[in-house]
């Protein structure tokens, strides 16, 4: 670990690694926390695996047609935000069929983009890596996007924190108070999509769930209020994604994976913690 610090002075690509993983964990704090409260896991998880889709294409256009300022990260805002509109609108108008269409974009955004990614000339492996993530290949004009994205995120979530908090919490409360449920679901399902092609760059496609929803988890733990919830959580996913890659530099493994092992550890440590707080004080109320 000491060799990652070392690193971290004098090493670019380190810099930037952890400051995509700082910018990321801000957005994941905040709108993890939405996902948790308002049972939408699965919503986000379609969301995610559909950006491959937009990965591949905008690789292949920047390609094959040499569209230079095209990147990855494009594809999958592009491709993030239709499929979260999408989504969103068949959970709204046709809840029976939701999860039938929830897998159907699921599958055909990774099949597509698996076929853009085949039929691109050279070597594609850094658009591979989007699966599992690999934050070392993070570059400046990366940063500028996960920074652009991120004020945005968080911008919009403070604008309207408690018309998302009425429509998480409680619906007909908020459609009686004149709030536009539909809008705000739709809008909490976009700043969804936009924190998922921000944490893409981090830990992947596959494990992207996983580090929008643990932090959240372990700050439930610890604080009752959303915004202290966001607020623990991001500093929680800041410790995990540095901590991700200080453990993973050494033995040269994979810092996303590194990332949510840790996160994970993290979460069953906190479960259990909780049980035995619980026990004794359990026992100690039974107490003569």
């Amino acid at each position: 670990m000491i060799e990652f610090f070392d690193a971290l002075r004098s090493e670019q690509i380190i810099q930037y690694a952890v400051l995509a993983g700082v910018m990321a964990s801000i957005a994941c704090g905040v709108v993890g926390s939405y996902v948790v409260v308002r049972r939408i896991t699965y919503l986000a998880g379609g969301v995610a695996h559909c950006t491959l889709g937009g990965m591949g294409a905008a690789q292949y256009f920047r390609v094959v047609y040499g569209i230079d300022a095209l990147r990855p990260l494009h594809g999958a805002l592009a491709a993030a935000l239709f499929a979260a509109l999408v989504i969103g609108w068949v959970s709204l108008r046709a809840k029976q069929r939701e999860d039938t269409v929830i897998s159907a974009l699921w599958a055909i955004g990774m099949a597509v983009g698996v076929l853009f990614i085949a039929r691109t000339p050279g070597n594609n492996e850094d658009l591979m890596s989007y699966l599992f993530g690999n934050i070392l290949l993070v570059s400046r004009a990366d940063l500028y996007v996960i920074g652009a994205l991120d004020l945005l995120v968080v911008g919009l979530a403070i604008l309207f924190y408690n018309k998302f908090l009425a429509v998480c919490f409680d619906q007909e409360f908020a459609r009686l108070r004149g709030v536009s449920v539909e809008f705000y679901f739709l809008l909490l399902l976009c700043l969804t999509a936009l924190t998922v092609v921000v944490l893409v760059t981090v830990v992947g496609l596959v494990m992207v769930i996983a580090l929008l929803t643990l932090p959240v988890a372990i700050a439930g733990h610890f604080v009752g209020r959303l915004w202290q919830v966001m607020i623990v959580a991001a500093l929680i996913s800041i410790g995990l994604t540095t901590g991700g890659q200080a453990v993973s530099f050494g033995p040269d493994l994979p810092p996303g994976a590194m990332t949510i092992v840790l996160a994970g550890g993290l979460y069953l440590a906190t479960l259990v913690v909780g049980r035995v707080r619980h026990s004794k004080r359990s026992r100690t109320a039974r107490a003569p």
